[in-house]
């Protein structure tokens, strides 16, 4: 499993799990829960923040925030 920060623009990847439970709670409002497919959409160009497609919308997260999401590619 990778981290959500190590992904390149226009992969796809499966979110499944999460290191801290308060990012979590967070982030399941916002559609991102396991098993859901995200696509890594743009990063900034110095790198922070990122911006995702999860469950039809577009998310921008920060790298210290992606960092915390465990995800394997499809």
């Amino acid at each position: 499993m990778k981290r959500l920060s190590e992904i390149k623009i226009g992969r796809t990847v499966v979110i499944k799990s999460f290191e801290k439970d308060d990012l979590f709670i967070k982030l399941m409002e916002m559609g991102c829960v396991p098993g859901e497919m995200v696509k890594v959409e743009q990063i900034a160009p110095l790198g922070d923040p990122m911006s995702i497609s999860v469950a039809g919308y577009s998310l921008s997260l920060r790298l210290n925030e992606a960092d915390h999401i465990f995800v394997e590619e499809v």
